[in-house]
């Protein structure tokens, strides 16, 4: 079976190359032609920077910054007119919903379906094909040709429920671990007031109702150490909480935390950069350490 992968990036190159590994052949871009040879001549894969290499494609997965890079890629670049009717394009970027139920649309008018598939767990789990996989469609039979391929990228598929769900659901978790970095970062900070070392702090939470995915995995090894190399970028956790304050306002749902997150995260990534760690984020709102010792 032949695949094709569009974005080779930081999630998508060793996405792409669990495939090869699995078996399956693949035909492949990248906005970087030298990525996309390197990967080419490494790997066997074909390149597919003429669209006409996709015409006997089945289905298509893109890793991509975002939906407008995904409509681009697919719509703009020709990928979805070469392909042959009946075929799936996988979109696992971070999109926003109401992009990718536009995009459902378009693509249906060239009798190409569209699951949307993003992911969670960072470059360690994409490398190890564990990601978790939030899977949303409109065509059943669309979601079942592609289980076996996102079998191979991640340790478990959950159906979320029709297109756009699988988009909606990667804003939402995002918008959950970037409330709780910021509540224990929060926390941290109040605590110096009282004498108390973050690594105390951080370790008491962790046997407490406080805890969380922070407080358990990015604050013991990455703040309190000062090490900063989670991986995830500010800019991209900052898009993800965007686009859930995105889905509250044209849901009509009053959500002040939501809107207050955000605004939290985009002065960090405005001030900090988008490629800054994520972990770094406090930096931009105290000026103060909270890595591991006698606080002051």
């Amino acid at each position: 079976m032949t695949i094709g992968f569009v974005g080779l990036g930081r999630m998508g190159r060793p996405m792409a190359t669990n495939l090869v590994r699995a078996g399956y052949r693949l035909v492949i871009r990248d906005a970087d032609r030298d990525t996309e040879q390197r990967f080419a001549d490494e790997l066997g894969a074909a390149s597919g920077r003429e669209s006409t290499a996709f015409a006997t494609v089945s289905v298509v997965i893109t890793m991509l910054p975002d939906g407008p890079a995904v409509r681009d890629a697919v719509l703009g670049d020709g990928v979805a007119d070469a392909l042959p009717s009946g075929a799936v394009i996988v979109d696992m970027s971070s999109s926003d919903p109401h992009d990718t139920r536009g995009l459902g649309r378009d693509l249906g008018r060239r009798s190409v379906a569209l699951v949307d598939a993003p992911v969670s767990g960072g470059v360690p789990r994409a490398t190890d094909g564990t990601l978790a996989i939030m899977a949303g469609a409109d065509d059943e039979a669309a979601l079942e040709r592609a289980l076996p391929i996102l079998g191979v990228i991640g340790r478990r598929v959950f159906r979320t429920g029709p297109l756009g769900s699988g988009h909606a659901m990667k804003a939402l978790n995002n918008f959950c671990a970037a409330a709780e970095y910021t509540a224990l970062a929060e926390a941290l900070v109040l605590g110096r007031s009282f004498g108390l070392a973050p690594s105390t702090m951080v370790e008491i939470v962790n046997n407490s109702t406080g805890r969380s995915f922070s407080s358990d995995v990015v604050f013991p090894e990455e703040v309190v150490t000062g090490r900063y190399a989670t991986g995830f970028a500010v800019g991209l956790l900052t898009k993800d909480v965007t686009i859930a304050a995105g889905i509250a306002e044209r849901s009509g749902v009053d959500a002040p935390l939501c809107r207050l997150v955000q605004e939290r995260w985009a002065g960090a990534a405005q001030s900090l950069g988008f490629a800054a760690d994520h972990s770094l984020a406090h930096k931009q709102w105290w000026d103060v350490d909270l890595s591991d010792g006698v606080p002051t």
